[in-house]
């Protein structure tokens, strides 16, 4: 079981570019008693893309979430006032 939630929402934008993305992770139990890490990334508005890693130890999803998170902030990517509903 999760000992503390581990929530990630961040943005990158350029509007030079037409770029606005988002990408989200979020880790929850499974029913099965698996730890599933769930990402999901796409255009601002728009539904996007989603993929579930499944874990037998929250370690291993926790090493990988951080893992992701080095590489969004390092591409740019920076957390928002508050995340879109239409990311879910």
């Amino acid at each position: 079981m999760t000992t503390q939630p581990y929530h990630l929402y961040v943005e990158r934008t350029d509007a030079s570019r037409n770029m606005a993305r988002y990408y989200a992770m979020d880790i929850t139990p499974t029913l099965f008693g698996e730890i599933c890490l769930t990402r999901l990334w796409g255009r601002i508005g728009r539904r996007g893309q989603r993929m579930s890693h499944h874990f037998d130890r929250e370690e291993d999803a926790v090493a990988l979430f951080l893992s992701i998170t080095r590489q969004k902030r390092a591409k740019g990517y920076r957390p928002c006032n508050q995340a879109r509903t239409s990311a879910t």
